[in-house]
């Protein structure tokens, strides 16, 4: 072996190993990071050696292939023939589970040891201690359980160990199964010690993921204190005046942990969050570490959701962690003596108070330091979207010019940003034709991209093979969500018109868009009798009689959408005016530009000209609620919305 300081590839400082059963997966000791290391462990009584390259865990030469869903396992082919002898052949037998954002979040902690001292997912007696103590059962403080649900009939009952893995099909760790207590029909509960196989490769800014014992040790090595922060927001001028000021009392460094796992606050992306803290950094004090966490987002309460940033910050080095909240606990605003009760040493909690802009001297400062009156608020989100919906400029004493920019990357105006139109209603009730009407007219406009997800092209393309149950029509709706989600992606407007009976498989396909875009549901509300009227088929008269089984309306329940956007009844209402009634919406929301020949006041979709009860904005639509909470909010006249937006009128909602 080559001495430390030889410069030859694989030369190590030392050679640990772990005990038996206790692979890569334990918690990283305290203390510097070790260039190189041999860690050794066993899997299945087998040992598995591994290369840690800066303490980070990497099998040589080991590739896996193919995504494997629960209930299945690991095939030989599967396996590349660059595996080592040393991997186990017993794991290309054991059962494989894909995990979910949130259980690859925490898989990620629990292996990294940021989530030290558990070394697995919990069992039954630590999260029953959690979730009525605020404790492991050993008395260790812990604030939110750490657990894996999974369907029941995904793991044999027999299995001792599973394979987890991610999306992609890399095995990441080795879960020893321990208890499998069962949640509700269908759902169990497994818990047990995991351990590591490899390193996540996958994910955005995945060089900036690095291992908290490097983070630890770069920050030990500086010395003094180190003020944590987490957030799930970009940073605004607040956000930036709070961290210098505290880092500067504490004569602190400084450690910026985006959390990116589940959906960031306003511009839901989680790399657009880590792009948009970047962009803060150069105004925050030198040698500011970025590092993205992927610490999933839990229902708990405040504490508790503090207390889990605390173990995060802790893990990574943090001394003291700014809390973005008026009042921590009880602790006085601006104060440092108190404390949150995690693992190890209790870390600090500075509250950071109540601030806001002085125009006079044009910083951002604690309110109590300001003139009565003159300070400036900080807007909320709902005010903050309005100005980028509408591609309004963002005020400098606001946002710092590097973050709004790519708050506009990541929230275009709604005139250049992405949109699905989610049409749903019974057969006949004249959905697919307001569609077309509707790709036609923007065609015509030629100023946004249009797919149209209806006909031939879906029934042979993405419907070919699919019966009528639930199970195929839920999977038909989110192959179209699938699709309409990538023409968002991408800035068009993709247009749908299935029945979609069902409110889940809506509101799954809604979420997959929201992710990328905007989404409007339009109810098509035709009355049943009228729909089968104009079934030039004979469907609803066959599925009366019994010849035709599971027909929507009939032998099937259609859901009523209550979350709607906008609601038509085309028994009433010719097809121009439904066209013109959702053109309208489209043109008060902003994601179509007014026209010069229209009047300024007919952005409402109530204004249709139509039968007022054959017209409606839907009782509680996402995107309409907002643009109401907008419009009747007297802040937002402080920052002007579009001359479009303030000329639209209403009709009210029945």
């Amino acid at each position: 072996m080559n001495r430390p300081d030889s410069g030859e590839p694989g030369s190590f400082g030392t050679i640990q190993v772990y005990p038996a059963g206790h692979g890569p997966g334990r918690p990283a000791a305290p203390g510097p990071a070790r260039p190189f290391r041999i860690v050794g462990g066993t899997v299945c009584g087998r040992t598995v050696l591994s290369r840690t390259v800066s303490s980070r865990t990497v099998l040589n030469s080991v590739k896996w292939q193919s995504a494997i869903l629960c209930q299945k396992s690991l095939s030989e082919a599967q396996l590349t023939a660059q595996d080592p002898p040393a991997l186990p052949a017993e794991l290309a037998d054991w059962p494989v589970c894909t995990l979910s954002e949130t259980q690859l979040g925490d898989l990620e902690l629990l292996t990294s040891g940021v989530f030290a001292p558990l070394r697995g997912f919990m069992g039954t007696a630590d999260a029953a201690t959690v979730a009525e103590l605020g404790t492991l059962a050993d008395g260790t403080p812990w604030p939110v359980p750490v657990t894996l649900d999974v369907p029941a009939d995904a793991v044999p009952a027999d299995a001792g160990r599973l394979v987890l893995q991610d999306r992609e099909g890399s095995p990441l760790a080795v879960l020893s199964i321990t208890e499998r207590p069962p949640l509700q029909p269908g759902l169990v509960r497994l818990a047990g010690p995991v351990t590591a196989l490899r390193e996540p490769e996958h994910g955005p800014f995945r060089q900036l993921r690095r291992h908290p014992e490097e983070v630890r040790a770069e920050l030990a090595g500086a010395g003094g204190s180190v003020l944590g922060y987490a957030t799930r927001r970009p940073l605004n001028g607040r956000h930036v005046g709070q961290l210098r000021h505290y880092a500067d009392q504490l004569n602190a460094r400084l450690l910026v942990l985006p959390l990116v796992c589940g959906a960031a606050e306003l511009v839901t992306r989680p790399e657009a969050l880590v792009r948009a803290v970047l962009a803060a950094r150069p105004h925050l004090p030198a040698g500011t570490l970025v590092v993205p966490v992927p610490l999933a987002p839990r229902a708990a309460s405040g504490v508790e959701d503090l207390r889990a940033l605390g173990i995060v910050a802790a893990a990574y080095g943090a001394t003291h962690l700014l809390a973005d909240m008026p009042d921590v606990a009880g602790l006085p605003a601006g104060t440092r003596n108190g404390t949150l009760a995690v693992p190890g040493v209790p870390i600090p909690v500075i509250s950071a108070g109540e601030w806001a802009y002085d125009p006079r001297s044009e910083v951002w400062r604690p309110l109590a330091l300001i003139e009565p009156g003159a300070e400036r608020g900080e807007l909320t989100d709902s005010e903050l979207g309005a100005l980028l919906d509408s591609g309004a400029e963002l005020p400098a004493w606001l946002v710092p010019p590097g973050v709004a920019r790519e708050l506009r990357r990541a929230r275009p105006p709604r005139a250049e940003r992405g949109l699905a139109i989610f049409f749903t209603g019974l057969s006949g009730s004249g959905k697919s034709t307001i569609a077309r009407g509707l790709a036609e007219a923007l065609t015509e406009r030629g100023d946004r991209t249009v797919s149209l997800l209806d006909g031939d092209h879906v029934r042979q393309l993405l419907s070919a093979g699919l019966t009528f149950s639930r199970a195929d029509r839920d999977l038909n709706i989110a192959r179209i969500g699938y699709v309409a989600a990538e023409v968002a992606r991408h800035g068009g407007i993709a247009i749908c018109a299935p029945i979609a009976p069902y409110a889940g498989a809506r509101a799954a396909a809604r979420e997959m868009v929201t992710e990328v875009g905007d989404f409007l549901l339009v109810h098509v509300s035709t009355p049943v009798e009228v729909c089968a009227a104009r079934d030039r088929k004979g469907l609803y008269a066959k599925a009366r009689a019994g010849l035709i089984t599971g027909f929507t309306g009939v032998s099937d329940p259609y859901e009523e959408p209550h979350d709607a956007d906008l609601v038509i009844d085309t028994s009433v209402l010719t097809r121009r005016q439904a066209v013109d009634a959702v053109l309208k919406l489209l043109t008060a929301g902003g994601w179509l530009t007014r026209g010069p020949d229209e009047p300024a006041g007919s952005g409402g979709a109530g204004n249709s000209g139509g039968p007022g009860p054959a017209l409606r904005l839907g009782p509680s639509g996402p995107a309409v609620r907002r643009l109401l909470s907008r419009r009747l909010n007297p802040r937002l006249r402080r920052v002007r919305l579009p001359r479009a937006w303030r000329g639209t009128r209403w009709s009210a909602c029945s």
